[in-house]
């Protein structure tokens, strides 16, 4: 009985194997190009799925600045496992070079490899000194972190070298702005440098798949370029695998972030009244979630990197998960993350022609954090500017930002 149940089954099939498939694929590829409307929201034949989900729920809605937004953007964080103080801080050496005094120290967030970080100052500078806290970009590259915009010793790879010179003139930001009269923290963070994750702690899978779609070399032959190829690929099995622990890589990024900011406070040579922070690409929205989480910062500067979440969802942007943690779109907006701290202040630097965003997407964050510091009564606290030119931290840039920090924390 069984084996006619089986032969029935077969029977049945046989019409399906023997459809003309070739046929049926044009079929399929006609009715989709026919289905995709003519405008929307970067989602193809899904843009209507915005309609619907801002029909049945609350998206994007207007946060207003002051602490209980700030306390439902920690909450949407969600990470902080412990006092966010770092741990076992040790000074590993001291050197000076180009005028400015350099140390390397290292400190534990409680799990992972320990964090290393460079703290520069100009040389003969005594006292407390204003502090910024220098974040690396994302950059899709995640072999180095504090490098890619401090030099301390040794020749620049040549990966770095092209890196510095298409995103930030050809500047070591962080030794820059210590020239100015800064005392200046760089630390790696969850992912990069000193924190990223050994090639052997990555699934031999997710590597092979990850070098077959750039055409690297075998896995023997992995290098800089091919270890950043497969971090990458790997930030999305990461994100995954937070979200099983009800927690997002945003918030394990904010909250070391904090712990630097802590260590900032704990220096004898640092004023904590004034601490700010600036960050390029992935760096500006550390900046952001930095600010909008740390009362200890006093300002901030996000660059290249602000737009609201509907322009990003209408230019197509697949940024890193950085920039989009579970649950935020319910309560705020990205602008209003930036904003959240008004009217404490803040620089936004913005790229006309930045390939991960719209004109109207920045245009509309720009007016939206306006007006929250216009509802603050300090709408002088915040500082937009729009520059030409792509995705990028440039010379200008960088000296209107230093400029920027001067005036706020009263330097001459």
């Amino acid at each position: 009985m069984f084996g006619s149940i089986i032969n029935y089954l077969s029977s049945l099939l046989i019409p399906i194997v023997c459809f003309p498939l070739h046929n049926y694929a044009v079929s399929i590829n006609e009715t989709v190009s026919d289905s995709i409307p003519p405008s929307g929201w970067g989602l193809g034949v899904y843009n209507d799925l915005v309609d619907q989900i801002q029909a049945a729920q609350s998206i994007w809605p207007m946060a207003n600045p002051g602490p209980s937004t700030q306390m439902a953007i920690k909450n949407v964080l969600n990470f902080s496992p412990a006092n966010e103080m770092p741990q076992k801080v040790v000074s590993e050496r001291k050197w000076e070079s180009d005028s400015v005094a350099m140390e390397e120290v290292s400190w534990s967030v409680g799990y992972g490899p320990r964090t290393y970080a460079w703290v520069l100052k100009p040389v003969g500078v005594s006292g407390k000194l204003p502090a910024i806290l220098a974040l690396h970009d994302h950059g899709g590259y995640k072999f180095y972190g504090k490098e890619k915009i401090a030099d301390a010793f040794g020749d620049l790879p040549d990966a770095l070298v092209i890196h510095r010179r298409e995103y930030y003139g050809g500047l070591a930001m962080a030794n820059h702005l210590a020239k100015k009269g800064f005392l200046v923290l760089i630390h790696d963070t969850f992912l990069w440098g000193s924190r990223k994750f050994p090639l052997n702690n990555i699934p031999e899978q997710l590597i092979i798949e990850s070098l077959a779609l750039k055409k690297a070399p075998e896995q023997s032959a992995i290098g800089i370029a091919e270890y950043n190829t497969i971090a990458v690929e790997h930030e999305n099995l990461v994100e995954k695998s937070c979200r099983m622990m009800g927690i997002n890589l945003a918030g394990i990024i904010a909250y070391e972030d904090r712990v630097a900011t802590h260590y900032l406070v704990s220096r004898p040579d640092v004023d904590s009244t004034r601490i700010g922070c600036i960050g390029f690409s992935g760096g500006g929205t550390r900046s952001a979630f930095l600010l909008a989480t740390c009362p200890q910062v006093k300002a901030a500067a996000v660059v290249s990197m602000m737009s609201t979440y509907r322009g990003m969802l209408q230019s197509g942007h697949n940024g890193t998960w950085m920039c989009f943690p579970t649950g935020l779109s319910r309560i705020a907006d990205y602008a209003d993350v930036a904003a959240s701290r008004a009217p404490q202040p803040l620089l936004v630097q913005y790229n006309t022609g930045d390939e991960l965003f719209t004109a109207q997407g920045m245009e509309a964050a720009h007016q939206r954090i306006s007006q929250h510091y216009r509802a603050t009564g300090n709408e002088k606290a915040y500082r937009g500017q729009f520059y030409q030119g792509p995705h990028k931290f440039d010379r200008e840039m960088q000296e209107a930002a230093i400029k920027w920090f001067k005036e706020v924390f009263a330097i001459k």
